[in-house]
């Protein structure tokens, strides 16, 4: 465990203390404040009885999409591709610790900031609630699928950063992989066979946030968001091994 402890805490120390990071999280509370001042605000009634309604701010825009498609790329491009465009990954390999502590270690690390970014968004609930009736079952939901879908968005990345030495490649790498995820649902609605129309179904992110935003938190979607997650893990744990071989 004190292995990755000690990956877990250098690189959550690297990205606090990395511009791009807070450069990162202006532009993403710029955007996600945009959202909720414009859409959930001013194109619907805040003096309804109900309020604003914040599903719209959970995965109601493509402006949400767009968010989650590119801070998975930024926040893990650099993670293992600088290790090894550096030549400290052969230290690192050779220290006592194992690919799987490096490769959770990272992981993890991008996921608390990760969450960093989300936490200032509680305001916006926050501000609804001030000023009419809030159902907290839906924002709690919402933030749970925007934790899970994140978590898998992130292992993605990490995956790729293990493929190349470059970070620019590494983001390219994995933004092409997110939206090939995030395109299988968008095939259910071009498809015939109720079977194919289950299993795309299934995987179509969109529809997943929906219902979160609605407060329905279905276990199959967590279960796939975990299973996916820890595949995506073992394979980059499984690219550190090939690399420490040859």
């Amino acid at each position: 465990m004190k292995p990755l402890w000690a990956t877990y805490t250098r690189e959550l120390r690297a990205y606090f203390f990395s511009p791009l990071a807070w450069v990162v999280l202006f532009f993403f509370l710029l955007i996600n404040g945009f959202i909720f001042a414009v859409i959930v605000l001013f194109l619907n009634d805040p003096r309804s009885p109900a309020g604003p309604p914040l599903e719209l701010f959970f995965g109601g825009t493509l402006f949400f999409w767009l968010i989650l498609l590119f801070i998975g790329p930024v926040l893990t491009m650099r993670l293992l591709s600088e290790e090894l465009r550096s030549g400290s990954i052969e230290v690192l390999m050779t220290a006592p610790v194992t690919e799987a502590e490096v490769v959770v270690g990272k992981y993890l690390a991008a996921l608390t900031f990760y969450l960093f970014l989300w936490l200032p968004t509680l305001v916006y609930a926050g501000l609804i609630a001030w000023q009419s009736e809030v159902d907290w079952g839906p924002v709690m939901a919402g933030y749970l699928g925007i934790l899970g879908i994140g978590a898998l968005f992130l292992a993605v990345g990490l995956f790729a950063s293990a493929l190349s030495k470059s970070q620019l490649v590494a983001a390219i790498i994995t933004f092409a992989m997110l939206i090939l995820l995030f395109s299988f649902g968008l095939l259910e609605t071009l498809l015939q066979g109720e079977t194919a129309k289950a299993v795309f179904g299934y995987l179509n992110l969109w529809n997943h946030m929906d219902e979160f935003a609605r407060g329905v938190v279905d276990s199959r979607r967590l279960i796939y968001y975990l299973s996916a997650t820890l595949f995506f893990l073992f394979l980059t744990t499984r690219a550190l091994e090939a690399r420490k071989w040859r």
